[in-house]
């Protein structure tokens, strides 16, 4: 049981940057786990308090790759590699990876307030599940608030038809997060067409030379990727897109 409860510890604690999502704890109650009670009643089962984490745990990539710079950062990643017409290279694996850990760069400081927040009081038995999440929930909101655009933001109020909030701080989630995620995916495809121009440029010259040498046969393509390459490692291109992009989450 202590095996378990070490393990599961664990777990919850790979999930707390989604506390506000659903409310993951521990605590020393062997019967009990991440909190999860039955009503007013005794805790859940064991065994099925684990099938509830596990089953929430999946919630968890997919809040990764939602709610935090991941989503803009993949994009823009995307488009700079379909600019430079490198086909698969940089790989899949490597550009995920490459978002991943900045993200947790750009979000360690809002899951570290979120943590000491909620997670810690609750651990330590000064607040109920409910207050943790609603105090967890504040620096997460507080970050989307930052991107979310306000005409974005407007459009799931009056989806979801609730009254207009009284402050920013008031917004609930459910339309907060779905606003942030359209907002960056508006910002993604902007830094990405403007990466795309310089390279546009590069493909238009080197079509209209071979057009007028005569190389009808060789693809432009083929000549132009050498270019390009060359300029973006001239210019440290690496540097400057990762750069730009973390810089922007934090201005």
């Amino acid at each position: 049981m202590k095996r378990l409860r070490a393990f599961t510890r664990l777990l919850a604690a790979a999930a707390i940057f989604a506390l506000p999502v659903f409310g993951a704890a521990a605590n020393d109650d062997p019967f009990s786990f991440l909190g999860i009670k039955s009503g007013n009643g005794p805790s859940l089962g064991v065994p099925m308090q684990i099938i509830l984490l596990l089953t929430l745990l999946t919630l968890l990539p997919a809040a990764i790759m939602s709610i935090t710079p991941f989503l803009r950062i993949t994009i823009v990643l995307h488009f700079l590699r379909q600019a430079l017409g490198t086909q698969s290279t940089p790989s899949n694996q490597v550009l995920l990876g490459l978002s991943l850990f900045l993200s947790i760069v750009i979000m360690q400081p809002v899951a570290v307030d979120m943590y000491h927040q909620g997670w810690e009081p609750m651990e330590a038995g000064q607040i109920t599940t409910e207050q943790a999440m609603d105090r967890a929930s504040g620096p997460l909101r507080g970050f989307l608030l930052r991107f979310a655009r306000e005409k974005d933001i407007k459009l799931f109020i009056e989806i979801s038809r609730l009254p207009p909030p009284k402050s920013p701080q008031d917004l609930d989630l459910k339309v907060l997060i779905p606003a942030y995620i359209l907002s960056e995916l508006k910002a993604g495809f902007q830094i990405g067409a403007v990466l795309f121009l310089p390279f546009l440029v590069i493909d238009i010259v080197v079509a209209s030379v071979t057009i007028s040498a005569g190389m009808m046969q060789l693809p432009p393509a083929m000549v132009s990727a050498p270019f390009k390459i060359l300029l973006f490692v001239l210019v440290d291109g690496w540097n400057l897109v990762v750069g730009s992009l973390v810089r922007g989450f934090y201005q």
